[in-house]
């Protein structure tokens, strides 16, 4: 056994916990400030990005691989993959083609 299935999963629980603290920190930003539109969205979306790190570091155990240089072309190749839905699902919304 290794050293990550014995014991309280303690880092876990903190991802959880700050994750929750984010989201939470989101749904008050977008509903109980005077904010403009903008300012909320930057805010809703820098918190977003910040989850997903640290979502990548403490769930999906990014820093404890063997292959770093694999895992890094991963998480470069699914990011790309989301900006090309997210820009094409945009475009094709906008622009109807």
């Amino acid at each position: 056994m290794d050293n990550h299935s014995k014991g309280f999963p303690m880092t876990q629980v903190f991802g959880f916990v700050l994750s929750l603290v984010l989201t939470f920190a989101a749904l008050f930003v977008a509903l109980k400030t005077s904010l403009s539109f903008n300012a909320i969205i930057w805010i809703i979306g820098t918190l977003a990005v910040i989850q997903a790190a640290l979502q990548l570091f403490m769930f999906m155990h990014l820093k404890d691989g063997e292959d770093s240089k694999a895992q890094t072309i991963n998480i470069l190749y699914g990011i790309f993959i989301a900006v090309v839905t997210v820009a094409g699902s945009i475009w094709v919304m906008s622009f109807g083609m």
